[in-house]
Formats: C-alpha cells, structure tokens, sequence
C-alpha cells in the first residue's frame, strides 16, 4: 500500500516536474539553445506568487496569471535584450550568455528579497488535504498536477492545431527552409521565449504554493529539467511529459522501496541519484531519449 501511495504522490509531482521543463524543451526544440536560465525563470515565478499573493491578500492561485504573464513578459527580454544578439555569435556565447543571465538573475533576486526562506501560508488548498481510503493526497499538489496538465494541453493543442504553433513548429525542424516559406524565423523565436517564461513562470506559481521560495530555488529544479529533456528527448513535447512523471515516479517510490526490503541507502537523500542513475542509463542506450529522434 505505502509503494502504491508511493506511485501516486510521484505522478502528481512528476507532472510538475514535467512542466518545469516544458518550455526548456520549446526554446532549445526551436532554437538549438540550453536556457541555464531557466531555473531562475522558476524562481522569479515562484516570487511573483509569493509577493502578489502576500502584497495583495489574494489566494496564491489566483496569482497565476501574473506569474504567466511575468515569465511571458521575461522570454521576450531575455530574448530581445540578450539572445538575439548571441545569435550573432559562436555557440559557447550562447552559453555562457544564458550562465551569465542565471547569474544575474539568482543575485539580482539576494539583493532584492535577501536570503530567507518564505512560504505561503494562506489560501484556500494550503495545508489541506484529500483523504482516498489509505491514501492522503495533498490538495495543493493536486491542484499543481491538474493545472500543469492542462498548461500541457493548451501548449500541445497551440503547437499542433493552431497556424502560428505549426510555423513555430516548422521553425524547429528547420529553419532556413522555413524562413524561404515566408515564416518570420525571429519571431517564432520569440514567441519559443515567450512560450519557455510563460510555462515555467506559472510551474513556479504553482510550486510556490507548498514549497520554499528562495534566490537559489531553481538550481534544483533546474537540473531536473536538464534531466527531463535529456530523457524524453530534446525538442518532444510528449517525451518531456512522459519523462517528467518518470522522474517523479522514481523520487517518490524508490525511498519507500529501499524502506519496505530494508535498503537504508534507498533513503530520500539518495532520490535524485536514482534519477540521475536512469538518464545515464536511457542516454546511452537511446542517445536522442525516449521520443526523440535521430538526426
């Protein structure tokens, strides 16, 4: 019963997780560039919340709008401030441009709000929970499980139903073809920015309502994320969220394993070098992840 509970606890936190990495998946499917930014997208995210939510006294779930639309408004200045002009140059400037970003973010945030921890401790999910039988889920999750499926959704149904989704789309299998059909090449990377700010900035909403907010949160999420993409493969939107709920699953469940056939060393602090030990396995067996496919 505690490995079936297991189970389902990580699926809720697995579709977050997925979530977190979906527009990482976008920019670098559209762009060929690692956002290690990204983290910090989260964190402002989750600041956002906190502060709307405590600043105006309004439930933390109403503030997702503005947390979307903060990392929505995020993208776009990172990308027309910054990425566009990268563009211009080698690979590694790319890289070290968005590390440079992270960086300024992450002490952007210390100078601003310090180094406390916050959470939030008011609103109408917050330290509730749904009881099923045996199982106890709790209902901020579920609702983070259910908004980040249906954010999932409405980008999929974007990205496959919708005239401007397909020409991002067509952007990211190739570019050069697709800017000779007349599509703006800059503008869908734009909107891949905007895309990648929005999806993470309303993960972070969601995440600030049973977790710790502070300047160096998205290091850990991040790296979840770089996990999740690698997994289900770079530029899939279905193998990051199928990669998300592995990730989720295996955090969850393998700590209770360890516990139930007494393997102390399968305790939570060893959770996410479970995860790390499965993207290792998966890469070298299928370099381009679970749903990608070969160059």
């Amino acid at each position: 019963m505690m490995i079936l509970d297991a189970l389902l606890q990580g699926i809720l936190m697995g579709l977050l997780f997925a979530l977190v990495a979906l527009g990482l998946n976008v920019i670098f499917g559209v762009m060929d560039i690692v956002n290690f930014a990204h983290g910090e997208f989260l964190m402002i995210g989750m600041y956002t919340t906190y502060w709307t939510s405590v600043l105006l006294d309004i439930d933390p779930l109403f503030t997702l709008p503005v947390a979307a639309l903060v990392g929505i408004l995020l993208g776009l200045a990172s990308y027309y401030g910054l990425i566009k002009y990268l563009l211009r140059g080698p690979a590694i400037a790319q890289l070290f441009g968005t590390f440079g970003l992270m960086l300024f973010l992450r002490y952007l945030a210390q100078f601003l709000f310090g180094i406390d921890y916050r959470i939030i401790q008011k609103g109408v999910l917050i330290g509730k929970s749904l009881s099923l039988g045996p199982f106890i889920f709790d209902w901020t999750k579920i609702a983070a499980a259910a908004l980040s499926l249906l954010s999932f959704g409405f980008v999929y149904y974007f990205l496959h139903k919708t005239k401007l989704g397909k020409a991002l789309r067509a952007t990211s299998i190739n570019k050069e073809a697709a800017s000779y059909m007349g599509i703006q090449t800059d503008q869908m990377n734009a909107i891949a920015w905007a895309i990648g700010g929005g999806t993470v900035g309303i993960a972070g909403g969601l995440l600030a309502n049973f977790y710790y907010v502070y300047p160096t949160v998205g290091l850990l999420f991040v790296m979840i994320a770089f996990a999740c993409v690698a997994m289900g493969g770079f530029g899939s939107i279905k193998g990051v969220f199928f990669a998300g709920i592995l990730i989720g699953i295996i955090e969850m469940l393998f700590p209770v394993f360890g516990q139930q056939i007494g393997w102390e060393f399968l305790g939570p602090h060893f959770k996410f070098t479970l995860v790390y030990l499965a993207y290792f396995i998966i890469v070298v067996v299928r370099p381009q992840g679970l749903f990608g496919w070969k160059q």
